[in-house]
């Protein structure tokens, strides 16, 4: 007989009885405190999904990805540019110690290094307080951490040429024909290495939009022009005039393959 608590019984006296605490209470001893899993709880946490993905499309909706023309491998001028949240280790790579002959490093020892040491933090850092200045080891890789993340970040978003980046990606409508014989055989090998397989521009300059007339096309190929080099030697006299007919058509259009008022 135990006060207040009622009595207990026990039906076999060889069975030990534990005085501990229930482990798993039911609910209803904290009346007002709890409630159901179903519905109750469910419709709560179904309500709340429901409003963030609504928010979520409409901004979608009102804000698209900002997509690029189609990837070209043909050109070799275009400077790919990864997602903000890769700037750091992009900025990283542009450092003497991780370029060149030191890429190995910054591209995979350097990553790898800080992985480890996140995988590692439990056991380098053993102390059992909870205020960050007691644990000096873990807020020390936190600090320092998020002080190269912000500083290689803002320096590589900061000297970056945005105006040129989104010149590069723009995408431009033309009637330009892959299919034609002359896209094929001739241009293809010999032009799209710097003017990009779209003769949107790459190293060299945007051949669309230049507006060129046959015969100055033809005096560029024929004798070069600045950092293009001639191609007399490689290509015939009828291969040029071809090429030269060839872009002097080349002009912008809009999605439907009409022509844009100059």
């Amino acid at each position: 007989m135990h006060r207040g608590k009622g009595m207990t019984f026990v039906g076999d006296s060889r069975i030990k009885k534990y005085e501990k605490a229930k482990l798993n209470r039911d609910y209803s001893e904290f009346p007002g405190k709890t409630e159901s899993f179903w519905p109750d709880f469910l419709l709560k946490e179904w309500m709340t999904g429901a409003v963030f993905l609504i928010a979520f499309l409409c901004l979608t909706v009102a804000h698209p990805a900002p997509l690029e023309r189609v990837a070209d491998p043909s050109d070799t001028g275009y400077t790919p540019l990864p997602d903000w949240y890769f700037l750091f280790l992009y900025q990283i790579l542009k450092y003497t110690y991780a370029s060149g002959p030191f890429n190995t490093f910054g591209a995979i020892v350097l990553p790898g290094i800080a992985f480890a040491a996140l995988l590692l933090a439990p056991w380098l850092d053993t102390s059992r307080h909870r205020l960050w200045y007691k644990r000096p080891v873990a807020s020390g890789m936190m600090l320092l951490t998020v002080a190269i993340l912000f500083y290689t970040t803002w320096e590589s978003s900061h000297y970056h040429d945005w105006e040129k980046q989104e010149a590069q990606g723009k995408i431009t409508f033309s009637n330009l024909d892959k299919k034609d014989p002359v896209y094929t055989d001739i241009i293809k090998s010999n032009c799209t290495s710097c003017h990009g397989g779209e003769l949107t521009g790459g190293a060299g300059p945007n051949l669309v939009e230049a507006n060129l007339q046959p015969a100055a096309v033809e005096a560029f190929v024929t004798n070069g022009a600045g950092k293009m080099p001639s191609f007399k030697d490689t290509l015939s006299k009828d291969q040029i005039k071809q090429v030269a007919e060839y872009v002097a058509k080349l002009e912008l259009t809009d999605e439907n393959g009409k022509p844009l008022k100059k």
